[in-house]
């Protein structure tokens, strides 16, 4: 019996892979060095359409969402997710009763936050947001529901790592992100500016008659609605700033509430967008939400990041337009905007490379993994670069390849540790998915292996690299051939591709 490889030696093994599937026309796995990831050639979209499309929609489809769709069909499958509310969701609602801040006031949190006793920290609120955050993306029947929790945290983007974040993006997860992630864009800009999280993470509780602070106002026109294009000039920023003085976060009795402090407004008369602002008080930038949520440009960019994130990287113009169009047309329906882009456009799909969460979860997902979604997750997520809810700026995590693309090593090193059932409270039933897939040799195990994670079996000239790969390193046993091969197809470009 040949020994089995420990992490090390995959992690090599992993990068030899790398080189004779991820290029084409290579020659012996030995005779090159992988070659630099943003270099590679996206993997081409799995040959099941049913595959490819719920993988744009899901974290990963699991054996049984694929069957769903394949007897209901695509558009059926389609408008069940968009009404997330007739979905029973066991799976998820079970596992989030142990996390019991998730659904408690701001000013119970502070306080929680606050002690240094009863096994409660600083840390234990975000802690548990970003568990549940994982346990929901994993387990939830929900899926286009938390595609679209992920896409709206990044759109309005907040970091827990500034000041009182820590504990009040637990609020605006719950009652801004969750509550209208697929309800109208208006009422989600609107109860995003009264956010007590975004005010504090964008410095308008400071913002004040006399010194305005243009923070929020900048990127409530360039990130929130209109984009850098937008038509607006540093004039409509600034008029709009002083709309939004006295738009502060209470302090000490009910500490984390938004309130609005009339003694700190600037009550002079003001313009925005060429419009005027009657001194109306706290109306005065709620009028001006209304004007943004429905402008042209406001559609458009909103569209367009839609397409970008289920589509393509660079998505038809006249896809976008389209659905701009139904954006206009209802006046920001998310739901009826989701539509129009996942029955025209899935279509266009183009390989994406995934982001360390859709790594991360789809490896979780598909091979049905027992996960708490605690710290050797979480440690895994901030290693690939991705920890939830800590990008430091507002623009949320980048959605091109390209910023993911060069930190492969701690996905192989997940890849290696998954398999081999080496990370703390996760565990895969590999001797089950073994068995599942019935007796055979290496090719047939890696054949019903990779179409089970990639929705079609590897080439074969691929599925040949990779098994000579394996063969060479002297890592072909009974016993740990398939923890390696698991392994393998995981850290193989294949599946950093969706």
């Amino acid at each position: 019996m040949r020994r089995s490889l420990n992490r090390r030696e995959f992690i090599r093994l992993a990068g030899l892979i790398a080189a004779s599937t991820g290029v084409a026309g290579c020659a012996s796995v030995y005779d090159r060095l992988a070659p630099a990831p943003g270099s590679w050639t996206p993997w081409p979209i799995a040959g099941s359409s049913t595959f490819s499309h719920l993988n744009r929609m899901t974290y990963g489809p699991r054996s049984e969402e694929r069957a769903a769709a394949d007897d209901a069909g695509i558009e059926a499958w389609i408008e069940e997710q968009l009404a997330p509310e007739s979905l029973d969701d066991p799976g998820a609602d079970l596992r989030l009763r142990r996390f019991t801040t998730l659904d408690l006031p701001s000013d119970v949190l502070a306080d929680l936050s606050d002690r240094i006793f009863d096994n409660v920290d600083r840390f234990t609120v975000p802690d548990q947001l970003r568990q549940a955050t994982l346990i929901r993306q994993v387990y939830s029947r929900r899926q286009l529901l938390e595609v679209m929790v992920e896409f709206w945290t990044d759109h309005f983007n907040i970091s827990v790592e500034k000041g009182d974040c820590f504990f009040l993006k637990t609020v605006d997860d719950r009652e801004v992100i969750r509550r209208h992630a697929l309800g109208n864009f208006g009422e989600l800009l609107w109860a995003s500016a009264h956010s007590p999280a975004m005010l504090v993470y964008l410095d308008n509780q400071s913002n004040r008659k006399g010194s305005p602070n243009e923070n929020y106002a900048r990127e409530l026109m360039e990130l929130h609605s209109l984009g850098v294009s937008g038509g607006y000039t540093q004039a409509d920023v600034m008029e709009l700033a002083r709309c939004l003085t006295g738009w502060t976060v209470k302090e000490h009795f009910w500490r984390g509430e938004f309130t609005f402090n009339s003694q700190f407004h600037d009550a002079g008369p003001k313009r925005v967008l060429g419009e005027a602002i009657d001194p109306l008080g706290q109306i005065e930038a709620e009028r001006v939400l209304d004007v943004l949520s429905i402008h042209p440009s406001t559609a458009h960019f909103i569209a367009a990041k839609l397409a970008r994130r289920f589509i393509a990287e660079d998505p038809p113009p006249g896809l976008v337009d389209l659905v701009a169009g139904v954006f206009k047309q209802t006046n920001g329906d998310i739901r009826s905007v989701l539509r129009a882009l996942l029955m025209n456009g899935l279509e266009f799909v183009q390989p994406k490379f995934k982001r360390p969460s859709h790594f991360v979860v789809s490896a979780l997902r598909i091979l049905n993994a027992r996960t708490d979604g605690g710290e050797a997750i979480q440690r895994y997520l901030k290693r690939m670069g991705q920890p939830y809810f800590a990008w430091p700026t507002p623009d949320g995590y980048p959605d091109r390849s390209e910023a993911w693309s060069g930190n492969l090593l701690p996905r192989w090193q997940f890849a290696y540790d998954l398999a081999h059932g080496a990370l703390s409270h996760t565990t895969v039933d590999l001797p089950g998915l073994v068995q599942a897939a019935g007796p055979g040799d290496p090719a047939s195990l890696v054949d019903r292996m990779s179409t089970l994670l990639l929705g079609q079996p590897l080439p074969p000239t691929t599925k040949r690299a990779l098994l000579d790969s394996v063969e060479r390193a002297g890592a072909i046993d009974d016993e740990g051939t398939p923890s390696l091969l698991l392994a393998a197809i995981l850290a193989s470009p294949a599946f950093q591709w969706r």
